[in-house]
């Protein structure tokens, strides 16, 4: 399936979108910044309609089911999954945590931390064996490889893999699309009437304005780093798993997983390969079918079972006094 990639370093892709509906679309928005526009040197206006970190987030749940786990389709790929005890019984994996392996409630299992180290041949004041590395975390996680892991919490902090496989999504020529609303407060307008114990400004009716934009044109783009990858040196089929991987994760984004937001809901108006230009895209089928062959073909470099399973004592940090009672104090009802 992969014939054509054995000497292209990168795979390029590019996928057309329109807003399912109407001309306007809602992009991603930044704190103290909003929507990030930005000129080209011809003046053109561009849009950042969703960030790469976005995009990574959202190629990850891909394979998440709706309990947090992998999808069945997936079974046998390896991740760690943490139950918490003590003051939360919850239970969180490395599929969904922020940092994947180097999660404090992963990282921090001594167990656990002395199993990856010793697989990784990592120690303090060593060079660091990348091959090894990437041993481990194929392990351990094999999607840390795709997504790329800071292991900032293991040793001196020195272990850092970048994604192998990103994405981002702009506009091109875009206008402002300017509206509002408000909203309205049935009883009382003025806000003055109050559920007891409940004083903040969160009644009356509030008028907003609402920035939306319109495009010439909507792109998402993707990069997978196959030289990255084969730089692991871990064997045809486990590189043709994070290949397939990979793959998969975009084709079920763009198929199931285009709205974006409630006002950003986008629809595929072509996808192309743009290098190397001789490859094309398989479908979400065959490559599901390709990961279940590959899966079984690479169990042997996988943790047995595939699911680690840890335990982690857990406890809520008590609040700073101080501000524990300046946060009573704004709770407190209002006596005016």
């Amino acid at each position: 399936m992969f014939e054509k990639l054995k000497d292209a370093q990168r795979l390029l892709l590019e996928a057309e979108l329109k807003p399912i509906q109407g001309d306007r679309f809602q992009p991603t928005g930044f704190a103290d910044l909003g929507a990030a526009t930005y000129q080209l040197a011809d003046g053109t206006w561009m849009l950042l309609v969703e960030s790469a970190q976005s995009v990574a987030n959202r190629l990850e749940a891909t394979i998440i089911g709706p309990d947090g786990n992998i999808i069945p389709e997936l079974d046998g790929l390896s991740f760690i999954e943490a139950q918490l005890t003590g003051d939360s019984t919850t239970t969180t994996n490395s599929l969904v945590e922020a940092h994947r392996v180097n999660s404090p409630f992963i990282i921090s299992d001594k167990s656990f931390k002395e199993k990856f180290a010793q697989k990784a041949e990592y120690a303090k004041s060593k060079p660091i064996n990348w091959k090894k590395v990437a041993e481990a975390l194929f392990c351990y996680d094999v999607n840390s490889l795709l997504h790329g892991a800071f292991l900032a919490n293991l040793g001196d902090g020195r272990v850092k893999i970048a994604r192998a496989v990103s994405g981002f999504i702009e506009a091109r020529n875009v206008r402002e699309a300017v509206s509002g609303g408000v909203k309205n407060n049935p009883l009382d307008p003025t806000g003055k009437l109050r559920a007891k114990g409940y004083d903040k400004d969160v009644y009356s009716n509030v008028p907003y304005q609402r920035v939306e934009y319109t495009a010439e044109s909507v792109t998402a783009y993707f990069n997978l780093d196959l030289g990255l990858l084969r730089s692991y040196d871990l064997g045809s089929d486990a590189y043709d798993l994070m290949v397939g991987l990979a793959l998969f994760k975009i084709r079920r984004f763009l198929e199931t997983g285009m709205r974006l937001r409630t006002a950003c809901d986008l629809s595929v108006d072509g996808l192309a390969v743009t290098l190397p230009e001789d490859f094309s895209m398989p479908s979400a089928d065959n490559l599901l079918e390709l990961l279940k062959q590959r899966i079984h073909a690479v169990k042997e470099k996988f943790a047995d079972p595939p699911v680690t399973r840890i335990e982690t004592p857990v406890v809520f940090k008590k609040a700073d006094t101080k501000a524990d009672t300046a946060a009573q104090a704004d709770e407190a009802p209002s006596e005016a």
